[in-house]
């Protein structure tokens, strides 16, 4: 631990004897100086912390207790007067698994900015109270940091960065000095622009531990600290937003963090959608979407370049900065429906579908078919919705690894609504080959139409979309003829309380002729964008390629 990496330890302690020497003892031996802070503590816990000062150990002692919060912070200022760079704090009751000090220090060393905190792996010895209390302040400090998942605040095993300490103490800002101070210290670093990133932590409660949280009098002053801070946060969403990207980019690597919390923003988002419905969660998430809005610079553009151009096809006015934001906040609808979807929480009713003829015949065909699928209305929650029977027939082919996440995410929350993934780098032989087994036993391959996959190399076609050619991968057509089956479009636009999906029939075969292989490929593309073009006109609310859908492509060579 050298260079500018200085770190020491800081440890509370208010009447806790018993299990200090030990942590103490664990601290020195990672090397660092550890500054104990009595607050107040009554014999014999005042002469048992007294006897551990010695070298790299230094004492402080309150002679009136002073809370939690304020022991923290007093050692955080000795810490920052002694030079160090980073404080590791550590409660003395021994509920921290100190095995995991040396990974708290490395992630530290590693991302410098950050505050890096334990994220509690519970026993079964961690009081009801606590873990329903600790829920409520999750989803709380989610709300006022703007962050899903939201980081874990209740866990007094992290490490600080003192030069953002140094300036939060000093800017004057009220810091809660009790059980509300771990909370708290957390919310401000991070609207003042520190990233917070976990690391998931083993806590025990001893059975002879003392806890010093008052469960009536410390819930009180939590839920009046969460108060206080969503009100602060309406007040500084200016500021706070403006610091959000430095947040993100720290956390990038952590996906298994990232995971975990998206578990729980499942669970959470389906509990409250079942306590308050879709219109309380959707004024929750109004001011998420305000925050993409107003920080997604590319995304809020190509809002507004596609809206201009449907308005204008449909004889409106040009979009404004309301409509823009009702684009983003539809688009936050689409998520809570397929969240909630997908958990089991909408009755199949919320699906209606044509009973045609092209549905019976797709359902009775022991053979299986390509879907052409786009990223307009919410096609996700036709695969949410339809019988087990029929979904197990769909295999969605997808470019990156986040679908696989999801399905994992799934598999825990809802074993029965896993889906089925392929991972598609190219179409190459045997990857047609694979496709064309599963068609023969009669599976549905759903396989996107309206972007072009990265690496593309060109291979995309100019079809006329609103107005201006846009680009359309020739991959589905492809995938077709080398199938040499039925290809249909498929989608799903939210129309009231319901989603309506409409299936109808492209091709019953793609053929590319060798001589007119390109312009027969133009010619499927132009079918699916007109076909793209009406419903994405219906409501444009619901069109959600958030990027220049008209842009050229640009192939390897950068041409």
């Amino acid at each position: 631990m050298t260079g500018a990496f200085r770190p020491c330890a800081v440890v509370p302690s208010f009447n806790h004897w018993r299990s200090a020497g030990l942590v103490v003892q664990r601290l020195r031996a990672a090397g660092l100086t550890v500054f104990i802070i009595d607050d107040g503590s009554a014999e014999p816990a005042r002469g048992a912390l007294a006897a551990l000062a010695g070298e790299g150990c230094i004492l402080h002692r309150n002679a009136v207790n002073q809370g939690k919060g304020g022991a923290v912070i007093q050692g955080l200022r000795l810490a920052i007067a002694a030079g160090y760079s980073h404080a590791v704090q550590v409660d003395a009751d021994g509920q921290h698994d100190l095995d995991a000090l040396p990974q708290l220090l490395a992630l530290a060393e590693r991302l410098p900015q950050a505050l890096v905190t334990g994220a509690p792996l519970y026993d079964a010895s961690v009081p009801r109270g606590r873990a329903i209390g600790r829920k409520i302040t999750h989803f709380w400090v989610g709300i006022e940091t703007l962050s899903w998942p939201a980081p874990d605040t209740m866990c007094g095993f992290r490490v600080y960065p003192l030069g953002a300490v140094a300036a939060l103490l000093d800017s004057g800002e009220r810091i809660g000095r009790r059980m509300d101070f771990d909370i708290e210290v957390v919310v401000r670093l991070s609207w003042r622009g520190t990233p917070v990133v976990e690391l998931p932590v083993r806590v025990v409660y001893p059975p002879d531990n003392t806890s010093n949280f008052r469960m009536l009098r410390d819930n009180v002053r939590i839920s009046l600290m969460h108060t206080r801070l969503v009100f602060i946060m309406l007040w500084r969403l200016p500021s706070i937003l403006r610091y959000r990207s430095r947040r993100r980019e720290a956390s990038r690597p952590w996906p298994k963090l990232a995971e975990r919390g998206a578990y729980a923003g499942l669970r959470i988002c389906a509990t409250v959608y079942r306590l308050l419905g879709r219109r309380c969660c959707m004024a929750l998430l109004s001011p998420v979407a305000l925050y993409f809005y107003l920080t997604g610079r590319h995304q809020r553009r190509a809002s507004k370049a596609f809206l201009a151009r449907a308005f204008a096809t449909k004889g409106g006015r040009p979009p404004g900065f309301g409509s823009g934001y009702r684009h983003f906040r539809s688009f936050a609808g689409r998520a809570l429906d397929t969240f909630i979807g997908w958990t089991g929480g909408l009755s199949p009713d919320a699906l209606v579908r044509d009973q045609g003829q092209v549905w019976k015949s797709l359902e009775g065909s022991p053979r299986g078919c390509l879907l052409i699928v786009a990223h307009v209305g919410n096609v996700e929650m036709t695969r949410a919705l339809l019988d087990e029977q029929t979904r197990q027939r769909l295999v969605i082919l997808v470019h990156t690894k986040h679908a696989e996440n999801f399905n994992r995410l799934l598999r825990k929350f809802r074993p029965a609504a896993a889906i089925n993934c392929f991972q598609v780098t190219e179409l190459g032989p045997e990857t047609a080959i694979a496709l064309r087994e599963r068609i023969d036993r009669g599976d549905w391959v759903v396989i996107a139409g309206d972007r072009p996959p990265v690496g593309s190399q060109g291979r995309t076609s100019m079809a006329p979309f609103l107005g201006r050619p846009a680009p359309f991968s020739q991959g589905p057509y492809i995938l077709g003829a080398l199938l040499e089956c039925p290809v249909y479009t498929l989608f799903c636009l939210r129309e009231g309380r319901q989603h309506r999906v409409e299936l109808q029939l492209l091709a019953e075969h793609i053929v590319l002729p060798r001589r007119d292989r390109a312009a027969a490929l133009q010619s499927y593309a132009t079918a699916f964008a007109r076909r793209l073009e009406g419903y994405a006109l219906r409501d444009p609310y619901q069109w959600y390629n958030f990027f220049d859908f008209w842009a050229q492509p640009v192939d390897e060579d950068g041409r």
